[in-house]
């Protein structure tokens, strides 16, 4: 039995796209050739010992994570549930616990800065609408013609993470930016970024990541910034500006306002209008 392709149709019948099969395959591949190179059992004969001595196998060959382990053991349960249809125990390969941190975010004059000083009118229209709508990669690059509300000052996702269409505002600079990159680019009216052979495909998302990180070493900037560091750039900002919470969850089109709350937390205070709790009962302010 194709025992990966088995797991791939499992994955697909919930809806998700193909990149996200292509990533949600990844350790279930590994497991699967790791069998066949140390284990040479039948899958019937695969139990505990055999998954976590893979996990051992793939933390010290990959030096992978506590969070990436936990991927891994999502799909092992997956694979065991819905594939070989054996009951999963939790308690035989728990979940690790993990630090969480903080996303790296720039300021303001950082984004303007990055942003304005991209030579290449392709990569800048890209980050723009990252950073000026709160776009995902993935929103950016499957863009078509016909999704960009000029009159209206919108653009139409189609199909997000959360398996819903919604609008994201639409930067004036974003759209001045978008306007030059059309016309100087072929005028596209299918994908706004096609494939560059030609067809009518959208572009990969590793090209306007590898096109950050040089466009980072241009400036002489470390490599911190990655495509999703503008998404969370433009919520932090935003939170910053309004303080509503709410505006920020619309505008990202997260479906739980828990995905929202750590703008919070990523927002610079503002140190002249905070209190603090040692000072309550003299009423002092920073000066």
């Amino acid at each position: 039995m194709d025992y990966l392709k088995k797991y791939k149709k499992m994955i697909a019948l919930r809806g998700l796209t193909e990149h996200t099969v292509k990533s949600y395959s990844t350790y279930i591949s590994a497991f699967l050739d790791y069998n066949e190179s140390h284990l040479h059992k039948y899958m019937s004969q695969i139990n505990y010992n055999d998954l976590r001595e893979f996990i051992t196998f793939l933390q010290i060959t990959r030096n992978l994570n506590d969070r990436t382990i936990n991927a891994a053991i999502s799909q092992l349960r997956f694979f065991f549930i819905y594939v070989l249809h054996r009951p999963w125990d939790p308690s035989q390969l728990p979940m690790r616990k993990f630090d969480t941190y903080l996303p790296y975010v720039p300021s303001m004059e950082e984004v303007d800065e990055f942003i304005s000083t991209i030579t290449d009118i392709k990569v800048k229209a890209m980050v723009s609408l990252l950073y000026g709508s709160g776009l995902r990669i993935g929103e950016v690059c499957n863009l078509r013609y016909e999704d960009i509300e000029r009159k209206n000052m919108r653009i139409h996702i189609r199909h997000s993470k959360n398996r819903s269409d919604r609008y994201a505002i639409l930067a004036k600079e974003s759209l001045d930016i978008l306007t030059q990159y059309w016309f100087e680019c072929g005028r596209p009216k299918g994908y706004l970024f096609p494939k560059q052979r030609g067809d009518d495909r959208p572009i990969d998302t590793f090209y306007l990541s590898r096109n950050i990180h040089l466009h980072e070493d241009e400036l002489g900037w470390e490599r911190r910034i990655t495509c999703h560091t503008f998404r969370h750039a433009f919520g932090t900002h935003l939170y910053e500006m309004y303080h509503d919470l709410l505006l920020v969850k619309e505008l990202l089109g997260h479906k739980s306002l828990a995905s929202t709350v750590i703008y919070i937390h990523l927002a610079t205070p503002d140190t002249k209008e905070s209190l603090s709790p040692l000072d309550r009962n003299r009423g002092d302010r920073h000066e």
